[in-house]
């Protein structure tokens, strides 16, 4: 099978079932999103070195590949192979209570960061919200199963998670918000301290 069928260079792509639509379609801007997503949970899998993780990893971006399936379905047609079920959600769900007991309660806001693997899951969580928004979207427009919605909602729960968690175990300190002048007057006196230090 070629890569290349040169059906879509005027700008239109075939759904489930062969109906065209231009590429600018909000249900190709959905499972496009969702997409991206699975892409840049292959990048997070590259670069870490916990097995546990990368299963956990992997097997969403199979999930998704379902997620996508029946997004790229129009509506008058039906869905085929595997769907996402409410068992994916409730697997989900037991995933961020694991990591919660793992590690520290969350006293305030965090700046995405820290550890390479920490500052992707948290870029991955951003993805799977840009994705559920337009999946929210489509579906004020055409049917979308509403079990859709709620796994994107979470799974971008899951994501900020395994961010935390992967500070945690790499014994990353988080960053936490701040009040923008207090951390400016706290790095100010640091670097006084230091130059004193030095003298």
């Amino acid at each position: 099978m070629k890569i290349y069928t040169k059906t879509g260079d005027a700008g239109d792509t075939s759904l489930f079932g062969g109906k065209r639509v231009s590429k600018a379609h909000m249900r190709v801007n959905a499972y496009g999103d969702a997409d991206e997503l699975v892409s840049l949970l292959g990048v997070v899998c590259s670069q870490s070195n916990d097995q546990e993780l990368i299963d956990l990893l992997q097997d969403i971006q199979l999930e998704l590949f379902l997620l996508n399936s029946e997004l790229a379905t129009p509506s008058d047609a039906t869905p085929k192979g595997e769907l996402i079920s409410e068992d994916d959600v409730v697997r989900m769900e037991t995933e961020i209570d694991r990591c919660d007991e793992e590690i520290p309660p969350l006293r305030s806001f965090i700046l995405p960061g820290g550890s390479s693997t920490s500052a992707m899951l948290q870029w991955a969580r951003t993805v799977c919200r840009r994705a559920e928004r337009s999946a929210v979207e489509l579906s004020q427009e055409d049917h979308v199963r509403p079990l859709l919605v709620r796994y994107l909602n979470r799974l971008s729960d899951l994501l900020f998670a395994l961010g935390r968690r992967a500070n945690y175990r790499e014994n990353v300190e988080e960053l936490l918000v701040t009040p923008l002048r207090q951390r400016r007057q706290a790095r100010k006196e640091e670097q006084t301290k230091e130059t004193a230090e030095d003298a």
